[in-house]
């Protein structure tokens, strides 16, 4: 059980670590001066989280194999979503140059990150696979939540870290000197992920259609 465990969380921080959507959404937030909407979409990325893992358990990952025009759906969605986020990030900055960050709600701080972590069903195919590899053939059921309940632990504790850490003074006080390049620098790179989400389906559907 506990070889079974360290593996899933070892597999599954390799993954968190590296800088993703996710990672700059929360980032910006947290670093515009926005403690409490940066822990809220947080808390929206780790729900997600929680229900793609959840959902993979329960066997999603088998369905969008069997079924990969949903994903490819859901994935071009996200694809959009992401290019728009970054559009709207990058004209916001160059509207208010002069001005104060655009504040948000909690609650509409919440359904952003839920959103932007929603619309990426490899999410479901990564923690299905994890868990194909790493639990034994037949688990117990606290296993099987104990694994769930892991990886949601995992992301909690690494999106509030990146909210907490973005928020400290010298982060803000940096990023209010260069706050407008920051922005567009984190537009680009909402929209390169968009991109290459949008590229990465539409290769796959050439594929197919060949």
């Amino acid at each position: 059980m506990l070889n079974s465990l360290l593996t899933i969380a070892l597999l599954h921080w390799v993954v968190l670590l590296v800088p993703g959507a996710n990672f700059f959404l929360v980032g910006q937030l947290a670093a515009s001066g926005q403690r409490s909407t940066a822990c809220a979409a947080a808390l929206g990325i780790t729900t997600v989280t929680l229900t793609w893992a959840t959902l993979a358990i329960l066997g999603i990952g088998i369905i969008f194999s069997a079924h990969p025009a949903l994903r490819q759906a859901i994935q071009l969605a996200g694809g959009v979503y992401l290019g728009y986020l970054a559009v709207k990030l990058w004209r916001s900055q160059v509207a208010h140059e002069n001005s104060q960050p655009l504040e948000i709600g909690n609650w509409a701080a919440f359904r952003l990150g839920f959103v932007t972590n929603v619309l990426n069903p490899k999410t479901a195919l990564f923690f299905g696979s994890v868990f194909a590899s790493a639990l034994p053939a037949n688990p117990s059921i606290f296993l099987v939540a104990t694994a769930v309940a892991l990886v949601y632990l995992n992301a909690v504790v690494w999106h509030l870290f990146l909210a907490l850490a973005f928020s400290h003074p010298r982060i803000q006080l940096t990023y209010g000197h260069h706050r407008n390049n920051l922005n567009k620098i984190s537009g680009m790179l909402i929209g390169a992920f968009g991109t290459k989400l949008l590229w990465a389906t539409l290769q796959e559907l050439r594929s197919r259609g060949a």
